[in-house]
């Protein structure tokens, strides 16, 4: 089970398949099942995803009484956590836990809360590994050790008992070192790119890159590729460069940086063959340079630069329509998007070609 930001669940499916890690079966909120004959290591090379899970368990006709807690007991002592912690090794993550961890999540109304699961969940799986649970009730942090951590989620009336591969969130991503306000979720990013359809040899820009996670994940998605990444802030260069040092392997050509105001973009016209953008629109970053006077000069230099036959670029945009407008206006046209939840707000990736 691969759990998504929301709004990702079909791009995630699409890349589990594409890449050979499973056959899907079927997408829930947040969450996309499939089935892997031999799952090993390569899964933690998912890019679109937050996290993956082997599921130990499921149970359907959860009501939403305190009495339906019981109901949870059951699995929780019959789920194969002992081979679920072998084959955790297996596929990357690790063999061996010294406590038990549990955080669960639901959707709807219910007459008991998150601690209540877990707790009925964590106390029958501590005693099948004969491993430490401790309750997060009240604010209490789980002590120091190597957790076995168990997820569980429950929508509508079904509940899933899942254990993560690996110990930290695969989200948080080792490169990402160095960091600003707006910097974009990595699953994120390597969603953009992925919708960007890169391909070896494609040079790609991102005309606002922060500290160059879009840019970053492209790379790692799609060796070869011919990366430039500008800001009008020349603080973030530094740092973008650093986060792409530690991530990209030696052998690649280093992703190229340069202060430029994004509305002013020091390119010729149609040279560029992607460009993938968070363009800073007040919401995180407050726009500036040319941007904060004229937001339409950024639509037009993207539209310059673009190669004219195929060129793509693909923006996360909050409030959409009105961008849109402005980006028709100077020649380019929507070809695909999707809305996504992310840290409570609801932005569209949107991707537009030249007319």
């Amino acid at each position: 089970m691969a759990r998504t930001l929301r709004g990702l669940e079909e791009v995630s499916a699409r890349e589990i398949e594409e890449r050979g890690f499973g056959t899907v079966e079927r997408l829930r909120h947040r969450e996309v099942w499939f089935a892997s004959e031999a799952p090993d290591a390569r899964l933690l090379d998912l890019r679109t995803v937050d996290d993956v899970f082997l599921l130990a368990a499921t149970l359907d006709g959860v009501g939403h009484t305190k009495a339906e807690l019981e109901r949870f007991i059951g699995p929780a002592r019959s789920a194969p956590w002992n081979d679920l912690m072998d084959l955790r090794g297996q596929c990357g993550g690790p063999a061996s836990a010294t406590r038990i961890d549990v955080v669960a999540s639901y959707l709807g109304k219910r007459n008991y809360n998150r601690y209540d699961i877990e707790d009925a969940v964590g106390l029958q799986a501590a005693e099948v590994l004969g491993l430490p649970y401790r309750s997060r009730r009240e604010g209490r942090p789980p002590e120091d050790g190597e957790p076995f951590p168990i997820r569980v989620t429950l929508e509508g009336p079904e509940a899933a008992l899942a254990v993560r591969l690996t110990d930290r969130p695969m989200h948080r991503r080792a490169y990402k070192q160095e960091s600003v306000a707006g910097t974009l979720h990595p699953p994120l990013a390597a969603a953009m790119a992925r919708l960007a359809d890169l391909a070896p040899g494609a040079r790609v820009l991102d005309p606002t890159c922060g500290t160059g996670t879009i840019l970053v994940e492209s790379q790692l998605m799609t060796p070869g590729l011919r990366l430039l990444g500008t800001d009008r802030d020349p603080a973030t260069l530094p740092m973008a460069a650093s986060n792409s040092s530690a991530a990209c392997a030696p052998e690649e050509a280093p992703i190229a940086y340069a202060v430029a105001d994004a509305g002013r973009l020091p390119l010729p016209d149609g040279t560029v063959d992607r460009v993938v953008g968070n363009p800073p629109w007040g919401l995180q970053v407050e726009p500036n340079g040319s941007l904060a006077r004229r937001p339409k000069r950024y639509y037009g230099e993207i539209q310059r630069v673009l190669k004219p036959d195929d060129g793509l670029a693909v923006l996360l945009l909050n409030a959409p329509d009105e961008h849109v407008r402005i980006a028709e206006s100077v020649g380019l046209r929507v070809c695909d998007s999707f809305t996504v939840s992310l840290f409570g707000t609801h932005p569209s990736v949107v991707a537009m070609r030249r007319r």
